[in-house]
């Protein structure tokens, strides 16, 4: 017996709902094309007609009346084999249909947005993102050099893995299932500090040949809804000058070496991006920069040869999405103005259409807890007019994050971006651009 038939044999076996219905949609159809032969009168089937048709039921009846039942047997065979064959692939998928339906429709139709940036600022970020679109490209930073990413491409000489694995887990179909395995750590041997979701991408990448490819399998193997892309494929470093005249560098020894940061470069300093970005960049309807360290996480990004270019090319609307606290070592009492006066010695922040602000007040604990480490809020010293021509939006975008806990250490709960709230934020600063996304799927 071939494979083939001995997979047609599978289907025979009783009691997997098919059989049955498969059985009335061929009846169905065969009744289907009898009323039809029935209604225009063909000699073929007079012989049943004159059986089965009293003398007073008229042709025109018999025709319909079989026709009629066709329809709905076929209609009543498919809708039973399809939810057969969904029970039998996902039973946790009936009764989604209609949500599954609407992330293939409405979902595949809505605006192409790149968002940029890196850290888990940006992987909350896509959280709320994918409620809105599935056609999200997120471009990530790979200057990481510290904790389990800063290991692995110190000892096995790859880009950081580490923030590309947030970002595909974010936009994970069904995240909460895959977040608990991915981003659990080990906590003895050898792989002591190591994510599972890192040592998977390096897996990949040495089955698959390239860090890009390892990330488009791992993409196929969480269902994501939308792409994620490393910025460059090139093994470069972020080095920071600060005011002082110290050099610092490594990206994660950046925060760590307590002083005003004057500018950041990369080395080697002609880093090329990745194609497939200045692609997605030129196509998007929305960009979107941050949440996320403004000087190892979003910069970073810009200091890559084509981005910056692209970036002020686009026509796309751009937001930026503001911090909302500052960051030790990094932006100790920067205010909002000051995020976008550095920013601007890396972009023309008049490119700029939006930037969005939290207005919620923070939880006093809340603040007691970060102004040990130095930490206070972003204060919002932005005003409109501006000199930059920028529309300032402000919401209440707080969503207290409790850490996971480690063996026997108790950790405070974190301040960060509602992802729901900043995807209703953007959705409404551009309307017209989620409208004009679906006039052109054809929805509207």
């Amino acid at each position: 017996m071939t494979k083939t038939t001995s997979r047609l044999v599978h289907w025979l076996h009783p009691g997997i709902g098919v059989k049955r219905w498969l059985a009335l949609v061929i009846f169905s159809l065969a009744l289907f094309i009898l009323g039809l032969f029935v209604l225009v009168g063909q000699d073929l089937v007079r012989a049943v007609y004159n059986v089965v048709a009293p003398s007073a039921l008229s042709t025109v009846l018999l025709g319909l009346g079989l026709v009629s039942l066709g329809i709905g047997g076929v209609v009543l065979g498919v809708h039973r084999v399809s939810r057969s064959i969904v029970r039998a692939i996902a039973a946790s998928a009936e009764g989604r249909v209609g949500e599954m339906l609407f992330s293939k429709s409405i979902l595949r139709h809505g605006p192409r947005i790149v968002a940029i940036g890196g850290g888990t600022g940006l992987s909350s970020l896509l959280r709320g993102l994918k409620q809105l679109t599935a056609n999200i490209t997120a471009v990530v930073t790979v200057m990481d050099s510290g904790g389990s990413s800063g290991k692995l491409r110190q000892e096995l000489n790859i880009l950081p893995p580490g923030d590309i694995r947030n970002c595909l887990i974010a936009l994970a179909e069904d995240e909460s299932r895959i977040s608990q395995l991915f981003n659990h750590r080990f906590q003895g041997g050898t792989l002591q500090g190591h994510s599972l979701g890192n040592l998977v991408i390096v897996g990949l990448q040495e089955m698959t040949g390239g860090f890009d490819r390892a990330i488009e399998e791992m993409s196929t193997l969480l269902n994501t809804r939308g792409k994620v892309l490393p910025a460059t494929l090139a093994n470069a470093h972020l080095i920071a000058e600060l005011h002082d005249g110290r050099i610092v560098p490594e990206e994660s020894e950046i925060p760590k070496a307590g002083g005003p940061i004057r500018k950041i470069w990369l080395s080697p300093g002609n880093v090329l991006a990745y194609p497939k970005v200045l692609e997605e960049i030129s196509r998007a309807d929305l960009i979107i920069l941050g949440p996320g360290s403004l000087f190892t996480s979003i910069i970073p990004n810009l200091l890559v040869s084509g981005i910056r270019d692209a970036l002020e090319r686009s026509p796309a609307k751009k937001f930026y999405i503001m911090n909302l606290m500052t960051q030790p070592g990094e932006t100790d009492n920067f205010t909002a103005r000051d995020h976008l006066r550095v920013l601007s010695d890396y972009l023309d922040v008049r490119v700029l259409d939006v930037v969005v602000l939290n207005k919620q007040p923070i939880p006093q604990e809340l603040l007691a807890q970060y102004a040990q480490e130095g930490a206070v809020p972003v204060i919002d010293d932005l005003r409109e007019p501006n000199e930059w021509g920028i529309q300032i939006v402000r919401a209440d975008l707080l969503d207290i994050v409790p850490l996971p806990r480690w063996p026997s250490v108790t950790q405070a709960p974190t301040v960060k971006h509602n992802p729901k709230e900043l995807a209703r934020v953007i959705a409404g600063s551009a309307p017209e651009i989620f409208k004009r996304a679906l006039w052109r799927g054809g929805e509207l």
